[in-house]
């Protein structure tokens, strides 16, 4: 189960790729309006907070209604009344409603999926007085290891998260829950083409770098001070041949003897923090 992302380690997601397929075969043929179940008190509140999503549903089992009832008082008034009147969460319904062995803790809300946004929008906007930072994820199947991502992501100020259209998984519940709140906070974007959209940030500035096993250099040696995008890989083979040759560096992630496998989100959590440990000095 590595990533290959340090020294002769090899690319995994956490998770098989027949189940991750599944997944992503299930949200192709989802219908175009579509709208996602969300459950789990952090991301439900955060979704609840964010004036971008509209909320269609919201559920509350009774030892719920004092946390989220804190959330909704805190929001202005033009926003509580925007959102829908809170229906009982029974077992049954959390049955019907939810997919098996999701911990809702009480909590459940059907959702309108957030607006998109483009690689435009991703240009001249630094976080936290530093140049913009971006995440790319070449065929990362896992929810559990996408969520992980945006919650390192919102950690460390990251401009947004890049995700593909094909192979990978529907923004959902799992992922939100996995996320904690941050699905609402760090802007996820689809596309349908990786190597285009690496040749569009590179044209709007960024420098994109690759994290491989087989790399030359470790990522202390990484451009990172720049408007940067970071591109990690998954399912077993790393990044793909194209999107290896459409990045700018690569660089890996040293490792102790004897353990040269890493989970994806691991890997984006240290490169993150290498990443701002650079901007931090400049």
């Amino acid at each position: 189960m590595g990533l290959a992302m340090t020294r002769k380690g090899r690319s995994k997601d956490s998770v098989g790729q027949s189940s991750a397929s599944d997944r992503t075969s299930r949200a192709r043929h989802r219908p175009m309006n579509y709208e996602p179940m969300l459950w789990g008190r952090h991301a439900v509140v955060a979704a609840l907070a964010n004036p971008k999503r509209a909320v269609k549903r919201l559920f509350l089992a009774p030892n719920a209604n004092s946390i989220v009832g804190e959330a909704l008082a805190s929001l202005d008034l033009s926003r509580r009344n925007a959102l829908p009147i809170p229906e009982a969460l029974t077992t049954d319904l959390a049955k019907r409603l939810l997919p098996a062995g999701a911990v809702h803790q009480g909590v459940a809300a059907t959702v309108a999926p957030l607006p998109p946004i483009r690689i435009e929008d991703l240009t001249n906007r630094p976080e936290h007085n530093h140049p913009a930072l971006v995440v790319l994820l070449d065929q990362v199947t896992d929810p559990q290891n996408v969520g992980a991502i945006l919650r390192s992501a919102a950690f460390f100020g990251v401009s947004a998260v890049v995700i593909q259209s094909r192979n990978a998984p529907p923004v959902d519940g799992t992922l939100a829950k996995a996320a904690s709140g941050a699905l609402e906070s760090i802007p996820l974007l689809t596309v349908t083409n990786i190597c285009r959209t690496l040749d569009d940030l590179k044209k709007h500035g960024f420098w994109c770098v690759g994290l491989s096993g087989d790399a030359e250099y470790p990522i202390s040696r990484a451009r990172l001070d720049g408007p940067t995008t970071l591109v990690l890989g998954a399912e077993g083979s790393g990044l793909r041949r194209l999107t290896r040759k459409n990045c700018d560096q690569l660089v890996y992630i040293p490792a102790s003897r004897g353990f040269t496998s890493l989970n994806v989100s691991n890997a984006a959590a240290i490169a993150l923090f290498e990443a701002r440990q650079t901007r931090l000095k400049n």
